[in-house]
């Protein structure tokens, strides 16, 4: 695995945020997410973020290589002591441990922000993404049938947890 340094997300990083996230978006392996995003949609979207819910990047030699993000679980107060988390990496970069470099900082980050718990929701057919959560410590407690319609066909997501 390359070098890669972990930092917390700036404005000026928006481009590749959202160039990333496209990547994401087209690939249909990560998100239920359909519209392809605009760096100034992400500007306002970094700029919005709370200091409960960081964004943080990977990058390699200047580049940025992935990204990751803390985001909010639900907004009612008994829920405040678990995150959902993004993680999204390059295409060039996928299956070089950037993944795995970013979730491990987010988990740093969940505890280092008090919270019990960080929750996601994934593809099954991402395979790769499921061994890295599992990895890193995340269970499956399990899955919502047809959870989304994407491309006209429904799509089942993982939901998996890691307490802190």
């Amino acid at each position: 695995m390359a070098d890669q340094r972990v930092r917390p997300a700036t404005e000026a990083d928006a481009a590749d945020v959202c160039r990333i996230y496209n990547q994401g978006i087209e690939d249909r392996l990560a998100t239920l997410e359909t519209e392809l995003r605009t760096p100034d949609e992400r500007r306002h979207w970094l700029a919005a973020r709370s200091v409960r819910h960081p964004v943080i990047v990977a990058e390699h030699d200047g580049r940025v290589t992935g990204w990751g993000s803390l985001n909010v679980f639900n907004a009612r107060p008994a829920y405040r002591h678990v995150a959902d988390f993004s993680v999204y990496v390059d295409r060039e970069w996928r299956g070089k441990g950037v993944g795995r470099v970013l979730l491990a900082r987010l988990v740093e980050l969940g505890r280092e922000l008090g919270y019990h718990k960080l929750v996601l929701s994934a593809f099954p057919l991402n395979t790769a993404g499921v061994a890295l959560y599992e990895r890193l410590g995340f269970r499956t407690v399990g899955i919502y049938k047809e959870q989304g319609l994407l491309d006209g066909r429904w799509v089942d997501t993982i939901i998996m947890e890691r307490l802190l």
